[in-house]
């Protein structure tokens, strides 16, 4: 039976390591892949060989990002380079360093997401949850879930309403409560709900036009996630863990067509 002292080292340890989650640096780098987290659910589940494979950035991810950065960590918006040229295919974007060109955003880009994070912001409602006394941002847990470690890192916690608030952007609001199992906010649900001990909404902006849709998590939906996180630590344990009985490298994909 383990004892309080080694009960304490541990979390000790993981707070340090929670600490260390903060930078992206190390949430997205080797260190934060030791543990799973949301993201690897789509391979865990569809394509196992592409477990923690890195992946190139697209330019939807960063438009994330800075959608997020802007919303969430504005003092970090120095680390985007903002280009005033009509396309990435112009010899002045492709000149640019890699380093500057995996932040770089044409300004007509910029602008788009400029507009889509002050209509967000200057709605009453969404301003009040994002930005209420109390709130702390992009806020990083490690727990253990179904006897493995993950990691998450919440958009928003707001204790005066006892809620996760993750901010999203959609391509079409009206299909985001299905377009929200396919990219596995179920399961992001569940795992951060269980991470925080919190309720989770999604505050949700549509990219062609600003629309705006709060979205909380039905039981149903919950469930849904749970049942996908159940399924790829099956997989994670046949093919990733100590005690793997299975080379990943040998699955083979079988259908019906």
């Amino acid at each position: 039976m383990i004892t309080d002292k080694e009960l304490n080292k541990i979390w000790t340890e993981r707070d340090k390591d929670e600490a260390k989650l903060k930078e992206d640096e190390f949430y997205y780098g080797d260190f934060g892949r030791k543990f799973l987290s949301n993201s690897d659910i789509i391979n865990l589940l569809t394509n196992p060989q592409g477990f923690r494979v890195k992946q190139e950035q697209t330019k939807p991810m960063l438009e994330g990002r800075y959608f997020h950065t802007k919303i969430l960590e504005p003092k970090k918006l120095d680390e985007f380079t903002i280009l005033d040229v009509t396309s990435r295919s112009t010899k002045a974007f492709k000149d640019l360093p890699d380093g500057d060109k995996v932040n770089a955003l044409l300004t007509k880009e910029k602008n788009h997401l400029d507009f889509l994070c002050d209509t967000m912001t200057s709605n009453l409602e969404c301003n009040d949850l994002i930005y209420a006394k109390g709130n702390e941002f992009e806020v990083p847990r490690i727990r253990d879930i179904m006897n493995e470690t993950w990691k998450a890192k919440a958009d928003i916690i707001n204790p005066s309403q006892e809620l996760i608030i993750d901010i999203k952007t959609s391509g079409d609001i009206d299909k985001f409560k299905y377009s929200a199992s396919t990219y596995n906010y179920d399961s992001q649900a569940y795992i951060y709900q269980r991470m925080f001990n919190l309720q989770l909404i999604f505050i949700v902006i549509d990219k062609r036009n600003g629309r705006l849709k709060i979205c909380d998590c039905s039981d149903s939906f919950i469930d849904r996630g749970r049942e996908k996180v159940e399924k790829a630590v099956e997989v994670y344990r046949k093919f990733f863990s100590n005690e793997a009985t299975e080379d990943v490298y040998s699955h083979i994909y079988k259908e019906t067509l």
